[in-house]
């Protein structure tokens, strides 16, 4: 029996050009800004990649593939937690697409063959927002805001 599936979808505008959001994304030195993290890899149509915490220990939080490379309009890549990286069944995806809106960057991002009810989709229903609010600031300021920050005690 199949597990139900769930998807996650955001879009944000920002004021920017699709070759740098395309960069922000792609670029580790860039990601390190505005995510606390690098995604590292060639960035080659079945290639791995991986989401590289930018500490010491140089954490691995998130794996998986790259599926399609369509520079600077779309990314697709699979995602999973590396404890569950040898389960086929535990990989989702995520395609980042980066289209020019007049004068800015319309960019949606469609996380999807989520687990219902899973770790991993209530914990990205959380991080997507402030992570891609911190590219937002990062490309429009030249500043990142703090992907980590908790919310305040009332």
């Amino acid at each position: 029996m199949s597990k139900e599936k769930t998807s996650f979808v955001y879009v944000t505008y920002i004021r920017s050009t699709p070759e740098k959001v395309f960069e922000a994304i792609t670029r580790p030195e860039i990601a390190r800004r505005y995510w606390g993290h690098e995604n590292v890899s060639d960035w080659k149509p079945g290639s791995t990649w991986e989401h590289v915490r930018a500490n010491e220990q140089r954490t691995v939080n998130v794996l998986g593939k790259v599926v399609e490379v369509a520079p600077p309009t779309r990314l697709v890549i699979t995602w999973a937690s590396p404890a569950q990286a040898d389960d086929p069944t535990s990989y989702s995806r995520v395609r980042f697409d980066v289209e020019a809106y007049q004068d800015m960057v319309r960019l949606t991002v469609t996380h999807d063959e989520l687990e219902a009810g899973s770790g991993m989709a209530k914990g990205i229903q959380q991080g997507w927002p402030i992570v891609l609010s911190s590219l937002k600031s990062l490309l429009e300021t030249g500043q990142g805001i703090d992907v980590f920050a908790k919310p305040l005690a009332a």
